[in-house]
């Protein structure tokens, strides 16, 4: 009878590793792109629907240099990054700490449950009107809109994480004399954070996709004005410059907390 094979942290000796599934996906992607190339070039989907990727390429030299819809691709970029990366980590320094608070605190989850649970299945155009409403339509509405769809996922991700810890650490730490501040910072959000990582990447995901909408107030630059400006012109080959660079922005991203998240936490996944 064959010998299974050991197992650790959710690992199978034996099986490919990381590296191996790194060069699958390289060839998947080079796989699509050959296909892309082929599709267009045929001549089997109309250029209107989908531009060839030279077509493309030739857009973003001339949105880098001349630009598009009345700015440069630097400042589009540079105007939806502010709006992402500001939402961000106002939602880092909010919903993270009342996460832990909904965790530890049946009065804060009493107080903040009902708000996020009923807000969070909504998506950001249902209350974009009152954002506007409320807000106007400067700068911050545009980032706090993006900041309510952020918010929702890191807080439950950081609750979440705290319902997981292990009572028998709480125990312990209370048999070792350590007061309940002590717990909550050296235990309870130790042990939380995977989960709070794992709400960060969530949370910044679904950032990006709230941009579009979020620079539909108003907005005379960014990537996703630059989108809908395109599209209203059925320039296709904008557009799909657009996508492809918020999706390498998001990508980027993802991978630098992937990185933070192997240097925080060493012991994710270990014995």
């Amino acid at each position: 009878m064959p010998r299974a094979r050991p197992v650790r942290a959710g690992r199978v000796y034996g099986a490919p590793g990381e590296g191996y599934s790194g060069h699958i996906s390289l060839i998947t992607a080079l796989i699509l792109i050959g296909l892309w190339f082929l599709v267009t070039e045929a001549g089997w989907v109309k250029p209107l629907f989908l531009p060839s990727p030279v077509a493309v390429y030739n857009k973003f030299v001339v949105a880098w240099t001349d630009g598009v819809a009345n700015s440069t691709l630097w400042e589009h970029t540079w105007a939806s990054l502010k709006r992402v990366f500001g939402a961000f980590l106002l939602a880092c320094v909010t919903a993270i700490p009342i996460g832990i608070m909904m965790g530890v605190s049946r009065i804060a989850r009493g107080l903040f449950d009902p708000i996020i649970e009923f807000y969070r299945p909504l998506p950001p155009l249902a209350y974009l009107p009152l954002v506007i409403i409320w807000l106007g339509i400067g700068e911050f509405p545009k980032i706090f809109l993006i900041y309510l769809a952020i918010f929702a996922p890191m807080a439950i991700a950081a609750r979440a994480g705290v319902k997981s810890v292990s009572i028998e650490q709480i125990h312990a730490a209370y048999a070792m004399g350590g007061t309940r501040g002590q717990i909550i910072r050296h235990v309870i959000v130790k042990a939380a954070l995977p989960e709070i990582f794992t709400g960060m990447r969530i949370g910044i995901g679904v950032g990006w996709t709230t941009l579009v909408a979020a620079e539909m107030i108003a907005a005379d630059r960014g990537l996703g004005f630059m989108v809908l400006n395109s599209a209203q012109f059925l320039d296709s080959a904008a557009v799909v410059m657009g996508i492809i660079v918020i999706g390498l922005f998001a990508f980027a991203f993802d991978l630098v907390v992937r990185y933070m998240e192997r240097v925080m936490i060493p012991w994710k996944g270990k014995v």
